[in-house]
């Protein structure tokens, strides 16, 4: 439809249609979704290629965005240029978003308030600005052209520091509450920047940041982090851009294209460029010293909008002519008629040019093997012998460069394999891992177990290298795996992952991570399955405390180097928020949430032998039936009992009002149900661990009596080793006899 016939349309909506009017049912483009990371429109996946646009002057007779003749002329430029989204800065008229659907754009839809004095001061004004919000997202009524409804943008980091970060969190969230009441099927964001990224903002549905990068290198490596701190949902530029006016409108061009390219490279689900023209007005003035815009203030196109047209007609088909390696992916499945099915389709359909799809029936007795001949894989059937042994077995058959493992109760991301192969092709690493998300629509216990502890998860020791990548998202160079022996066979269920990637860091190799490598994995969906789950997690940890007792402390708590990112079901202690870096006067540009370092004694409450002490001072008070003196230790137990419930109910609220629950009065229920497993997984932990022989009184080393005295061992060799082979050599020695030695991290002194 062209601009004129749809200025037609436009005015006869307008003198037809009351003020009061529902919303039309016939929606002339798809409505978005949020699918994990991504973002979808029906069944296809959409990333968002987008202009900001405006603020603009009022005309007399007060349109901020001018007459529809030029909007139109505008959108039609847009469409040209490949854009699908606008983002705006103030609530558009609804003559804006007919247009914007009629011409196939969507609109990021921003609510302007007094973000930049300190608004929580003020009774009065804090209830203005909550009174706009909802009365902005209404005046939209529901339109299907709005992608999505920023309620905020940018409150500066004086301010943030001013109330405190624990204060403009818990307005936001009131904010979005309000203005989700007025438009329950929305999309709510709250746009950010680097200066207060901290922030901790879990019940958005879309992550959005302003971020002016200048180099290609900086970029990627911060959006890496950013992907990484977006957790479970998608990363959307809300501005990148560079000014002509300082810079000449070809080096913006070269930027914009540049940036552009490195934001969908990293998976981003989308970008906003800085701005349509650079005509632009702040408090009622026009701007005049800087010139963003991909068109000049006469509308005349800058080189930038070609080279914008360009990355956007790109999207996400970069990698064009990349040699990809051979991948090999393994499923590994026992019993697993349930979701094989979903696997092995979402397999078929991954985007990818080189892949094989091996299956290996552990020895099932349902209906696996009828389901996998029904599809293009490769099936070994074997008899049972454990998960690490029909790893091997796919490993040995695999042909490909790039061994992959998903579990049978998984399904990839169409760009799964790309996004590894991509991080294999930059990179040495000898396995990359990513991250499992839970599908949405899976059951509310299945939900509620997603945001309990004890679930598969990844550890980072930067934004790029991982410490561990669970078992159901990692791959491998097929060599490097190889020479390390592959899966050790006896982790039958669990554990298998833990020790790989040990064993390849064993050998000086690193492990790498795609934060936009998604696997969709669905949870256990009842709590007596979560039970056996957790036990045989327990057993695996008693498996492999004796194989690398230098991982374990005195009391068998395993201790990682490196952080775990916005994981469901570990929520920071109650009594600690962390640190935030905000600089000198609180001007740091870049300001970041610092965790304190574990400690035993800390983190000893989420522990599982914390029921071991609760359980030695219930007996104590049993005791003290008999014994008065003993019933002093009451209160400690009241106080130990009283911790760890008081943990868990705090992750269980942070669960049942983070997503968990889709309908009114399902909270409750997900509340009661996410305590159950917040004070079940601990206790079935234990009595994995118990039952397998990890328990604070084992016996570690050589179980024969022995006065502490200082022994020397003299080693001579007439070959040469190196002085690090020397001393793999004693370590492994050390771990023969039963004497744990722990090796020493880059930073340590000794």
């Amino acid at each position: 439809m062209q601009g004129d016939e749809i200025l037609a349309e436009i005015s006869r909506t307008e003198r037809i249609k009351p003020t009061n009017a529902a919303p039309r049912p016939v929606e002339l483009i798809p409505a978005v979704r949020v699918n994990g990371r991504f973002m979808a429109a029906g069944q296809q996946k959409a990333s968002v290629r987008g202009v900001t646009y405006g603020p603009f002057a009022e005309t007399g007779s007060g349109r901020e965005f001018g007459n529809k003749s030029r909007v139109l002329r505008d959108f039609e430029q847009m469409l040209s240029a490949n854009v699908n989204a606008i983002r705006t800065y103030t609530v558009p008229p609804l003559w804006l978003l007919d247009a914007a659907e009629r011409s196939g754009l969507r609109v990021m839809v921003g609510i302007p308030w007094e973000q930049h004095v300190t608004f929580l001061d003020d009774a009065n004004q804090t209830e203005s600005i909550l009174r706009r919000v909802r009365e902005g997202v209404r005046s939209c009524e529901r339109h299907p052209a709005v992608l999505s409804y920023a309620i905020g943008n940018e409150i500066p980091a004086s301010i943030v520091r001013w109330h405190g970060a624990y204060r403009v969190e818990r307005f936001l969230r009131e904010l979005c509450d309000q203005a989700r009441e007025q438009d329950p099927d929305g999309l709510f964001t709250y746009v950010n920047y680097p200066s207060t990224e901290y922030l901790q903002l879990p019940f958005l549905d879309l992550v959005c940041f302003n971020v002016y990068l200048e180099g290609r290198g900086r970029l990627a490596d911060y959006l890496a982090r950013l992907l990484n701190l977006a957790g479970d949902r998608p990363l959307i530029m809300g501005e990148i851009g560079l000014d002509s006016h300082r810079n000449g409108e070809l080096r913006q061009a070269r930027l914009l294209e540049e940036q552009l390219e490195t934001v969908f490279d990293a998976g981003c689900a989308g970008a906003f460029v800085f701005s349509w023209t650079d005509e632009w007005h702040r408090g009622g003035c026009e701007i005049t010293d800087w010139d963003f815009g991909l068109t000049r203030r006469d509308g005349t196109p800058k080189p930038s909008l070609s080279a914008v047209r360009n990355a956007f007609g790109a999207g996400r088909q970069s990698g064009e002519g990349t040699p990809w390696p051979k991948v090999s992916v393994v499923v590994c499945t026992y019993n697993g008629n349930r979701f094989l099915a979903e696997t092995l389709s979402a397999l078929a359909q991954v985007d990818y040019p080189d892949y094989e799809v091996i299956v290996v029936d552990d020895g099932s007795t349902d209906a696996t093997p009828a389901i996998a001949g029904q599809y293009d894989v490769r099936l070994i059937r074997t008899e049972n012998r454990g998960l690490s042994s029909a790893r091997n077995t796919g490993l040995r058959a695999a042909t490909g460069e790039i061994v992959a493992y998903i579990d049978d109760d998984a399904y990839p991301d169409t760009e799964w394999l790309k996004h590894l192969a991509k991080v294999f092709l930059t990179s040495n690493y000898a396995g990359v891992g990513g991250p499992n998300l839970p599908p949405a629509g899976d059951p509310l216990v299945a939900q509620c177990v997603a945001h309990a502890p004890g679930g598969p998860i990844h550890v980072l020791l930067s934004d790029r290298e991982a410490e561990h990548i669970p078992g159901c998202n990692m791959a491998f160079r097929r060599e490097q795996l190889l020479a390390i022996g592959g899966f050790d066979p006896q982790f039958r269920v669990a554990g298998d992952d833990v020790d790989v990637c040990w064993r390849v860091q064993e050998q000086g190799w690193k492990l790498g991570f795609s934060p936009t490598a998604t696997v969709f994995h669905h949870r256990r969906d009842s709590v007596r399955a979560y039970w056996k789950q957790q036990l045989g997690y327990g057993k695996a940890e008693a498996l492999l405390e004796r194989k690398w007792p230098g991982k374990y402390n005195a009391v068998g708590h395993l201790s990682w180097g490196g952080q775990v990112y916005n994981a469901r079901g570990l929520t920071p202690l109650w009594w600690r928020r962390g640190r935030i870096y905000q600089g000198t006067w609180g001007m740091a540009p870049y300001q970041r949430l610092y965790q304190p370092a574990s400690t035993l004694m800390g983190e000893l409450p989420l522990l599982p032998e914390w029921y071991l002490i609760i359980a030695f001072l219930a007996t104590l008070s049993l005791i003290g039936v008999f014994w008065k003196p003993l019933l002093a230790v009451i209160p400690f137990l009241m106080i130990a009992a009283g911790l760890s419930v008081l943990q868990a109910a705090i992750n269980a609220v942070v669960a049942s009002t983070c997503g968990v629950a889709e309908r009114k009065g399902r909270n409750w229920r997900a509340l009661w149900i996410g305590l159950l497993l917040h004070m079940l997984q601990p206790l079935a932990r234990l009595c994995g661990r118990l039952k397998y022989g990890l328990h604070p009184w084992r016996r570690r080393g050589v179980a024969r009596p022995a006065m502490p005295r200082p022994k020397t061992v003299s080693l001579w060799s007439e070959l040469w080793r190196s002085p690090d082979e020397w001393l793999r050599l004693l370590q492994d020695r050390m771990r023969c006899e039963g004497t744990p030695g722990v090796a020493g991290g880059d930073y340590d002194c000794d």
